[in-house]
């Protein structure tokens, strides 16, 4: 409709400005930098001639006193741009795995992430007294159900995964699948038993970990995945699932988003603009499941059918917010098993405070 949409989450003086715009085939989301250096590489992005042409905009206060005539010029030049093709322009690196993802953080290379909750506690404990690499939660992104597909025949549950059995997972030991691995073996084992698995577990991103349980041609014959991975496998001739998440430690969530402190504190707005879009985008995908399935099919590193993804969006385990669900049973569990040094007293204690007032747990 080229309409400029209001956000439906916080609308506090500390929001950036920010908006969800019209291309020529789609929509993106926009934040517009408050610092003058990232204003100056917008402006090379958004190549609108009121932005050369008036100074005066190069004033954060004077740019957000003009919101809605700075949204108009984008919203202008946006509507003859193709998406994708503003998107490959932003800065974003895709990386597989906790242990990747912890890395890059560390170095400096990330200033915002994506991924599991077990990786993002882990690298809180490691990093919370190191006040140049500080990381915090920002918010929650998507809660739901894991799974555990094998197609080895021979396998019923836990107890019949033997030496010969290879299970594929992101990231070995830090990744949410491999620590909820880990915590579904204490249930069956004992909790000194919780390494039980450890040893099967290989590296694998969850494309290619697919792929090889398709093909049947790998060492790899169970994967744990989320969905839609685990639906598709799930879903295949002589494939079962051994172990749901759910089953073992209730609705968590999976995918969260972290932020180093140091960006953070430099970037009040811009974090706060961060947590409006997390919650529009859930207000978006629940009130838009259709909508928001085929924008995950023309996304995603996977192709499944639209109905597929309904099937998925409409599961009752699957939510989006960000409010963290279960971040505590994690902290809970990585701390018995030593992997974490301090646990923390409140889920409230590894995020910022923009989602403190949430429903967190």
């Amino acid at each position: 409709t080229g309409e400029i949409l209001g956000r439906l989450g916080s609308q506090g003086g500390n929001t950036a400005l920010a908006g969800a715009l019209a291309t020529s085939d789609g929509y993106w989301m926009v934040s517009v930098p408050r610092d003058p250096k990232g204003w100056e590489r917008f402006k090379s992005l958004v190549s609108h001639p009121a932005f050369t042409d008036d100074p005066s905009l190069d004033d954060w206060p004077t740019r957000r006193k003009r919101k809605s005539e700075v949204l108009g010029y984008i919203a202008e030049w946006s509507k003859g741009q193709k998406r994708d093709e503003i998107v490959s322009k932003v800065s974003y690196r895709v990386l597989d795995g906790g242990n990747v993802i912890n890395d890059a953080m560390l170095s400096g290379a990330l200033d915002i992430a994506s991924g599991g909750v077990p990786g993002f506690i882990t690298l809180w404990d490691k990093a919370r007294n190191i006040p140049q690499s500080q990381v915090m939660g920002l918010t929650g992104v998507g809660a739901g159900s894991v799974w555990l597909v094998t197609r080895n025949p021979n396998v019923q549950t836990l107890a019949d995964f033997t030496d010969k059995d290879k299970i594929a997972v992101p990231g070995i030991k830090t990744s949410f699948v491999a620590v909820v691995l880990q915590m579904a073996a204490a249930q069956a084992f004992g909790k000194e038993n919780y390494a039980r698995l450890d040893k099967l577990t290989v590296g694998m991103p969850h494309p290619e970990a697919l792929a090889a349980m398709l093909s049947g041609k790998t060492e790899i014959t169970a994967h744990f995945s989320s969905p839609p991975f685990s639906y598709i496998e799930n879903d295949q001739p002589g494939f079962r699932r051994v172990v749901n998440s759910a089953d073992v430690a209730g609705p968590l969530t999976i995918i969260m988003s972290f932020a180093t402190r140091r960006f953070y504190d430099a970037n009040p707005k811009l974090s706060a603009a961060f947590v409006a879009a997390m919650d529009e985008a859930a207000h978006f995908v629940a009130a838009n499941k259709r909508e928001a399935a085929r924008i995950y099919i023309e996304l995603a590193r996977v192709k499944t059918s639209e109905d597929e993804m309904m099937r998925m969006l409409d599961d009752p385990e699957t939510r989006y917010s960000a409010a963290p669900d279960g971040a505590m049973k994690y902290a809970e569990f990585l701390h018995m098993i030593g992997t974490i040094k301090t646990k923390p007293a409140s889920w409230k204690e590894m995020f910022f405070p923009p989602v403190h007032d949430r429903p967190g747990s």
